[in-house]
């Protein structure tokens, strides 16, 4: 019976790559070829790719890389099989768990989970992932950053109040949480920099941000957070699945009688939600039509402010993707919701 393609699914941890070679036939069946465990190192790819050829017997059928967008452990394997001109395909975490769920894959270890991938590739036609710029990568460091500088600020200054604050006041603590505060503010303010001089340097990133900056409320560092948490929307090609990434698809609780509580379900890209808290509450003040007849119009049938202003990041974003995709300024004038299918 003639095979089709070869798939390696990799499991990628710290330390190791757990990879399951699968193919398929004609007859859609997918056999599990050989599994192996590898250093994530040079080395180890330099090995699995070695692995990989002696493996396979037909040498003239495709063969394609499928790992999940795990942290950053994956990074270095996708762009050295990208490098060699192999084909790799990137899932996100929340389709492949979906996925083995509904093949009725209930236990989970690495070896598992890289033959779930396998099989995922074999059965599936996946988009080959493409790298993203540099200075995606540089945004997101930055970003990242300085987002982890916000929180131990408010840390810091919790503590400084507290103590100035207290019956008997450590002046020793004091002064150095002051430092320590100043410290902060100094590299939040280098970082804000370098992230307008990225975007500044890229002829794309600097048009896009004038066109989606155009909205207000959006200001450099929230485009800027995600554009890098997306890499550019290279992952989605539809916006409901940039939705699902971010957390903002709705959870319904209700069978017969029986109505419960309808939520966003929050299992995405937390950076994403936390940066379009603040844009959602402007563009409302601002009474920017779409966002502020929006926010109305469920408050009115929630009575619950929060719900609103969540319906508002969700257009936010949505309306990010469709500016970013079609290369257009915002105009608060024009319904973007008829041109982006949510679903």
């Amino acid at each position: 019976m003639k095979n089709l393609k070869y798939t390696v699914g990799v499991d990628v941890s710290m330390k190791d790559i757990v990879c399951c070679l699968s193919v398929i036939n004609e007859e859609q069946e997918v056999k599990v070829k050989a599994t192996h465990k590898f250093q994530n190192s040079k080395t180890g790819f330099q090995k699995l790719l070695s692995w990989v050829q002696q493996q396979i017997r037909e040498k003239n059928l495709p063969v394609n890389f499928l790992m999940e967008a795990t942290g950053v452990y994956h990074e270095q394997l996708a762009w050295f099989l990208f490098g060699e001109g192999k084909t790799v395909c990137i899932l996100l975490p929340n389709k492949a768990k979906s996925w083995m769920k509904a093949v009725g894959l209930k236990s989970k270890n690495d070896s598992i989970d890289a033959r779930g991938l396998a099989r995922i590739g074999a059965e599936r036609k996946l988009e080959a992932w493409t790298p993203p710029s540099k200075n995606l990568l540089l945004l997101r460091d930055c970003t990242r950053r300085h987002q982890a500088l916000n929180e131990v600020r408010t840390v810091t200054n919790n503590q400084l109040h507290a103590i100035e604050h207290s019956q008997f006041r450590n002046n020793i603590v004091v002064r150095q949480l002051r430092v320590t505060l100043k410290m902060i503010e100094r590299q939040i303010k280098e970082l804000s920099d370098t992230i307008a001089e990225i975007i500044e340097a890229d002829n794309l990133l600097k048009k896009q941000h004038t066109n989606i900056t155009a909205i207000k409320g959006l200001s450099t560092l929230s485009f800027a957070v995600i554009i890098a948490e997306t890499n550019g929307f290279t992952l989605f090609r539809k916006v409901g699945a940039l939705i699902n990434y971010a957390g903002y698809d709705v959870i319904e609780n209700q069978s017969g009688a029986h109505v419960g509580r309808t939520k966003i379900s929050k299992k995405g890209n937390s950076r994403i939600r936390r940066v379009l808290h603040m844009p959602a509450l402007c563009a409302v003040r601002d009474d920017q039509p779409q966002f502020y007849n929006l926010f109305l119009r469920v408050y009115e049938r929630t009575k619950v402010k929060m719900k609103a202003y969540v319906a508002v990041q969700k257009k936010l974003l949505a309306m990010m993707y469709f500016l970013w995709k079609k290369d257009m300024v915002y105009n608060r004038n024009f319904d973007h919701s008829k041109s982006v299918q949510l679903n």
